[in-house]
């Protein structure tokens, strides 16, 4: 058998028509592609989580620093525009009130202290008298038994002399 001598029909049995040859070859990418997309999306997935482990605490930071520094400012830049704008602005007679109030308060405190403290000036005489009457009354008593005591050793003695004189004469 030579080998020219057999001729063999090789059948292609590919698409027959335009869409079915680009189908085919979107088959054929797909299976080439596949698993360097799967591979590529792991890759992107555990990327995607480092960069918000990283993000995350400098985004907090920058919240706090908002917060601490930048709102602060902007309030008060706000705050100034808006007297600055305002046609008329209201006076408030709340200081005045709190002025006259805190005058009465004090006033009416100070009659207090002036009233207790005569009072406690007042008790204080009173104690302090009672007190000099109470000793005055202790000494004026031990003085009478003093004197008390002082008569009877008195007549005591001279009972003895008495009696010693009549012995003697």
């Amino acid at each position: 058998m030579s080998l020219r001598g057999k001729k063999r029909h090789v059948m292609a049995t590919g698409p027959q028509t335009w869409q079915g040859w680009m189908k085919a070859r979107a088959i054929r990418a797909r299976e080439q592609v596949g698993p360097m997309a799967d591979n590529a999306r792991d890759i992107a997935a555990s990327r995607i989580v480092d960069a918000r482990t990283w993000a995350a605490p400098r985004l907090d930071q920058a919240a706090h620093s908002v917060e601490d520094q930048i709102a602060p400012r902007v309030s008060a830049i706000l705050s100034e525009a808006a007297k600055r704008v305002d046609p008329k602005p209201a006076r408030s007679r709340r200081p005045l009130l709190l002025l006259v109030f805190g005058l009465a308060l004090g006033a009416a405190g100070y009659m207090m202290y002036r009233k207790n403290a005569q009072q406690w000036s007042d008790a204080m005489r009173e104690s302090a008298a009672d007190a000099t009457q109470w000793a005055g009354d202790k000494a004026e008593q031990a003085g009478e038994k003093i004197a008390d005591k002082a008569d009877a050793a008195s007549r005591s003695a001279d009972q003895r002399a008495e009696d010693i004189s009549k012995k003697l004469s």
